[in-house]
């Protein structure tokens, strides 16, 4: 098993009430079964948003948890059973696991989850008191969420639940506290441990009673990323805060956003978007402040050679340690049990891939022991300002692999890597990097023989091994900071980051389509320039900007593709073919170079540019396309330009021209027929093509004409005003906020985003009383 296939794909993150058996009262009051203990109110705005209130920490979970249940309790049921390894009892061993991110075999699953288990982790960070335990406030939430998911299920029961998906089946069933902390940890791990499944647990024969083991096949991934802008008086129009969420995470699975607003009266009100089967919100605002993430480009492992040393040991300084050895059992639907050895060593598990007769490979994750990135977030949720949110991350110092981006009312703005990040310096190293078993793995491989080369630790750091506040490279404007997974050091052009060490990300590199677009769209707002009025950000500029669906590879090569069509009417195809391209340049020409649903010209666009990126036949090495190279000392203007008379670009050029003729599709297919989600059409483009609010298929575009529906991309956005007389924010849950293809808010928002509209947020009592579609349940337990 090879470590590119295990290690590289990291390096490269009516309301749904009417399901409800509480019964409506006249003032469209309801009522679950009351009982001692927990106490919720509900209230269900247009689209089914909750508003959820309580006294404390422990009602407002279980009140979270029982809004949940009602509309997502089947996606979190089946992830329960993922992380208790319990996957090849109840589905099989061969059948693909329900990870949104990095699907594997459920034996293979099974095997890392139970390997989790038996590690005791959780059991150990519990134990800990605060910052490196959770908080009391925090277990009382946690322990409430569960019991509110508990409460609905009780009530409803398996055989009634609303959604197909998991109604009747055996596997539902209450869940635990523990189940929750199981997941905040496997979220943490996202960025290191949980993707590298197979690397750890193995592929290779295990021992086993019973029939041979079968493997599913792996699955193409979802890769997290996401944009964020933080804006300053400066850049506004009224002189407020701004900030733009426009996270791209999955649009299956238990990494999906449920929107929600979370209230105990004079201690916490906090709305905004929140992950399957957590009890915080991740990116939101309160009333005074407002905070997005993008994924990170700092590294969150590092592996280790070991240098092995005979009879199941490898040398430290010298001396010989032994591999920890430690046997996971996992059961199946057919009574057996296979058993797998999975191996351990001080820095962390022993990769089963890698291996030869003179080494092997460990993996030290930072996030490996990491619950305090639930506890920084609630925290974030009750700051009153950017003085008051940087405590809250400089005590907790859990984000597990995201950039901070925050403005708060003042209309001051910011930026950080305060994410939990490897001590290694540059200088270390230098020291301790080892040749790498994958030339194209990013994360640092050092040399495991010497205690010397082992993480450092700064004083500031709550846990050893990580760097502190003081080393995060961090940024503070009054006009903007913006992030669209770039590296640090284009936060704001004005003021480039480059004095931090190569673990948090490379400076002076080519910052990429995406954020390139990202940081030419505020320019063009500020200057002015892009035909949406005077100079500066509104609100409502924001949200136009942000859904704009510009392309800008297509914006930069316009000029040149016109000269190529030009030139060369006709080209020769890979199958040496002539192909007629004069239909293909007149619909390129006629594009306004803008995916929207009647782009005519964006597919076959995206075709031609990504096929510059593949190559025509196997083993064809890679061939540059671009004019101009890119260049350091212009980062934001290049590289540019297409080589017009490359033979490679025009047999590109005929051969999607080729495949759209063979296969029956329209030039002008546009991306309303070629992408849907839930029957429903998708505007947009991809990572690869320079689009902002991206999205993405898994697979490439049928002979149909249809691309598979999108699985990734902008997921919960969110435009925020912060004003000293209370937030204005316009949202839109693209996915909607229900995976019950039964239930009304199955779609009802994925229509919105369809026709670029927005959902203007309820926030204060004002507004939520103000909902003509309000309904309110009253949970106990």
């Amino acid at each position: 098993m090879k470590l590119l296939s295990m290690v590289t794909a990291l390096s490269l993150a009516a309301t749904s009430l009417v399901n409800a058996p509480a019964r409506q009262t006249p003032a469209h009051q309801t009522s679950a079964r009351p009982a001692a203990g927990y106490t919720a109110e509900i209230r269900r705005t247009e689209y089914g948003i909750p508003h959820v209130t309580a006294k404390d920490h422990g009602g407002l979970g279980f009140g979270y948890g029982y809004a949940f249940a009602q509309d997502n309790l089947c996606v979190l049921a089946s992830w329960v059973i993922t992380l208790r390894g319990e996957r090849s009892r109840t589905f099989g061993p061969e059948e693909q696991s329900d990870d949104a991110v990095r699907p594997v075999d459920n034996l293979t699953s099974d095997v890392y989850y139970r390997g989790v288990a038996a590690s005791g982790v959780i059991r150990r960070v519990l134990a800990q008191p605060p910052p490196l335990g959770p908080s009391a406030e925090l277990r009382e939430l946690v322990a409430g969420y569960a019991a509110g998911y508990n409460r609905y299920l009780e009530e409803t029961g398996v055989a009634n639940l609303p959604d197909p998906a998991c109604r009747g089946k055996s596997w539902v069933g209450p869940i635990t506290a523990d189940d929750i902390w199981a997941n905040l940890l496997d979220l943490n791990r996202m960025a290191g441990s949980s993707p590298l499944k197979e690397a750890i647990a193995g592929g290779a024969e295990p021992e086993k009673t019973g029939a041979p083991e079968r493997t599913g096949e792996e699955a193409a991934s979802p890769a997290p990323g996401s944009n964020g802008w933080a804006l300053g008086r400066r850049a506004t129009r009224s002189g407020h805060g701004m900030l733009l969420a426009d996270p791209h995470f999955p649009w299956n699975g238990i990494r999906r956003f449920y929107q929600v607003q979370l209230t105990i009266p004079g201690v916490l009100d906090v709305s905004g978007g929140s992950l399957y089967g957590t009890p915080v919100v991740q990116i939101g605002h309160n009333a005074r402040v407002a905070w997005t993430h993008t994924v990170s480009h700092a590294q969150r492992y590092t592996l280790y050679r070991l240098k092995l040393a005979g009879d199941g040991a490898y040398l430290v300084d010298g001396r010989s340690e032994p591999i920890g050895r430690q046997v996971v059992e996992v059961p199946l639907q057919d009574g057996t049990v296979t058993r797998r050895t999975l191996s351990t060593s001080r820095y962390g598990p022993v990769l089963a891939a890698g291996r030869d007769d003179g080494y092997a490979y460990a993996l030290a994750d930072v996030n490996a022991a990491n619950l305090r990135s639930a506890d920084e977030w609630l925290a974030m949720g009750k700051a009153r300002d950017l003085a008051g949110l940087r405590a809250a991350q400089d005590a907790h110092q859990g984000m597990a692999f995201v950039y901070t981006l925050a403005a708060d009312v003042s209309g001051t703005a910011t930026f950080a890597d305060a994410s939990v990040v490897p001590h290694v310096t540059d200088a270390q190293a230098g020291r301790c990097t080892v040749p790498s078993p994958d030339p194209s793995l990013e994360a640092y491989v050092l040399d495991g023989s010497t205690s010397a080369c082992l993480w450092g630790r700064d004083r500031d750091a709550v846990v050893p091994g990580v760097f502190g506040p003081a080393a995060q490279p961090r940024l503070t404007r009054a006009d903007y900071v913006a992030n669209s997974n770039n590296s640090p050091w284009m936060t704001n052009p004005a003021a480039p980051l480059t004095s931090y060490a190569k673990v948090w990300g490379r400076s002076r590199t080519d910052v990429e389509p995406r954020p390139r677009v990202s940081l030419d769209m505020i320019a063009r707002r500020l200057s002015g320039e892009d035909g949406l009025g005077a100079p500066g950000f509104t609100l409502e500029t924001l949200q136009a900007t942000a859904q704009a669906k510009r392309n800008l590879t297509f914006e930069m090569m316009r000029a040149d593709v016109a000269a190529v069509c030009r030139a060369h009417p006709a080209a020769t195809a890979s199958d040496g073919r002539r192909v007629d391209l004069r239909e293909a340049c007149r619909t390129l020409a006629a594009w306004d170079g803008r995916a929207t649903l009647d782009g005519a010209g964006a597919v076959l666009w995206r075709e031609f540019y990504t096929g510059l990126e593949r190559p025509h036949k196997p083993g064809e090495p890679f061939q540059p396309w671009w004019k101009v190279p890119f260049d350091p000392e212009h980062p934001l203007t290049t590289p540019r330009g297409l080589k017009r008379d490359d033979p490679y670009v025009l047999r590109s050029l005929a051969d999607v021209v080729q495949r759209f003729a063979s296969d029956g599709i329209p030039l002008a297919l546009t991306p309303g027929q070629a992408q849907r989600y839930a029957s429903v059409a998708i505007p947009g483009c991809t990572e690869a093509e320079g689009c902002f609010d991206r999205i993405r298929s898994r697979g490439r575009l049928g002979a149909d004409g249809r691309y598979p529906d999108v699985d990734t991309g902008s997921s919960f956005m969110m435009a925020v005003e912060l004003t000293p007389s209370g937030p204005r924010a316009r949202t839109i849950l693209t996915y909607s906020l229900s995976a019950n293809p039964s239930s009304p808010h199955h779609a009802d928002q994925t229509a919105l985003f369809s026709r670029g509209q927005w959902v203007t947020e309820r926030f204060t009592e004002a507004e939520i009383k103000a909902d003509p579609h309000l309904r309110v349940t009253t949970v106990r337990g």
